[in-house]
């Protein structure tokens, strides 16, 4: 019997590999060389990469965001004048509102002391004319010639009797 025996050949790295594996290399090359060729002429043909779409986009996204940050910025400004324009305005309200209580209650103590006038003006008019009364009652009737004379004499009487009051009421 004969025996074919692979390992009776003398063992040598390079033909232990053998052939296919280095064709297998070769095609992963082939195909790897083939596929950066087509980018390469995609991206001369285009024109473009995408890294500089990449770059493009990145500067438009950052001119937006400061343009973003700018009209915030603004907006917060507008806010804030308009903040303190209502902010004046309402202190301005307040200052009036605190002028007119102030004008409201000196109105008041006016109108109250006129009333107590009034009543005071009231009570003195209203004892004249009870004193008045009392004393035409206490007078006598007056002669018809002597006209000027009763007249003197009822004024007198008045005075008497106003003065007679005022001392026992005061």
């Amino acid at each position: 019997m004969i025996q074919l025996n692979r390992d009776a050949r003398p063992q040598n790295p390079i033909t232990r590999i053998g052939r296919q594996p280095i064709a297998l290399t070769a095609a992963a090359l082939l195909i790897v060389l083939a596929g950066s060729a087509s980018i390469a002429l995609w991206r001369v043909y285009t024109g473009k990469s995408p890294e500089t779409y990449r770059a493009v986009a990145a500067r438009q996204l950052q001119v937006r965001a400061a343009q973003a940050s700018e009209q915030l910025v603004e907006k917060t400004k507008g806010l804030e004048q308009t903040q303190q324009e209502s902010i004046d305005q309402l202190q301005v309200v307040q200052d009036q509102l605190a002028t007119m209580r102030h004008l409201l209650a000196a109105q008041q103590a006016d109108t109250k002391r006129l009333s107590e006038q009034v009543s005071g003006l009231t009570e003195a008019i209203e004892s004249l004319r009870q004193s008045y009364a009392s004393a035409q009652a206490s007078d006598p009737p007056p002669a018809p010639s002597t006209r000027n004379r009763s007249v003197r004499m009822r004024a007198h009487h008045t005075v008497r009797a106003a003065q007679k009051r005022a001392k026992s009421s005061g």
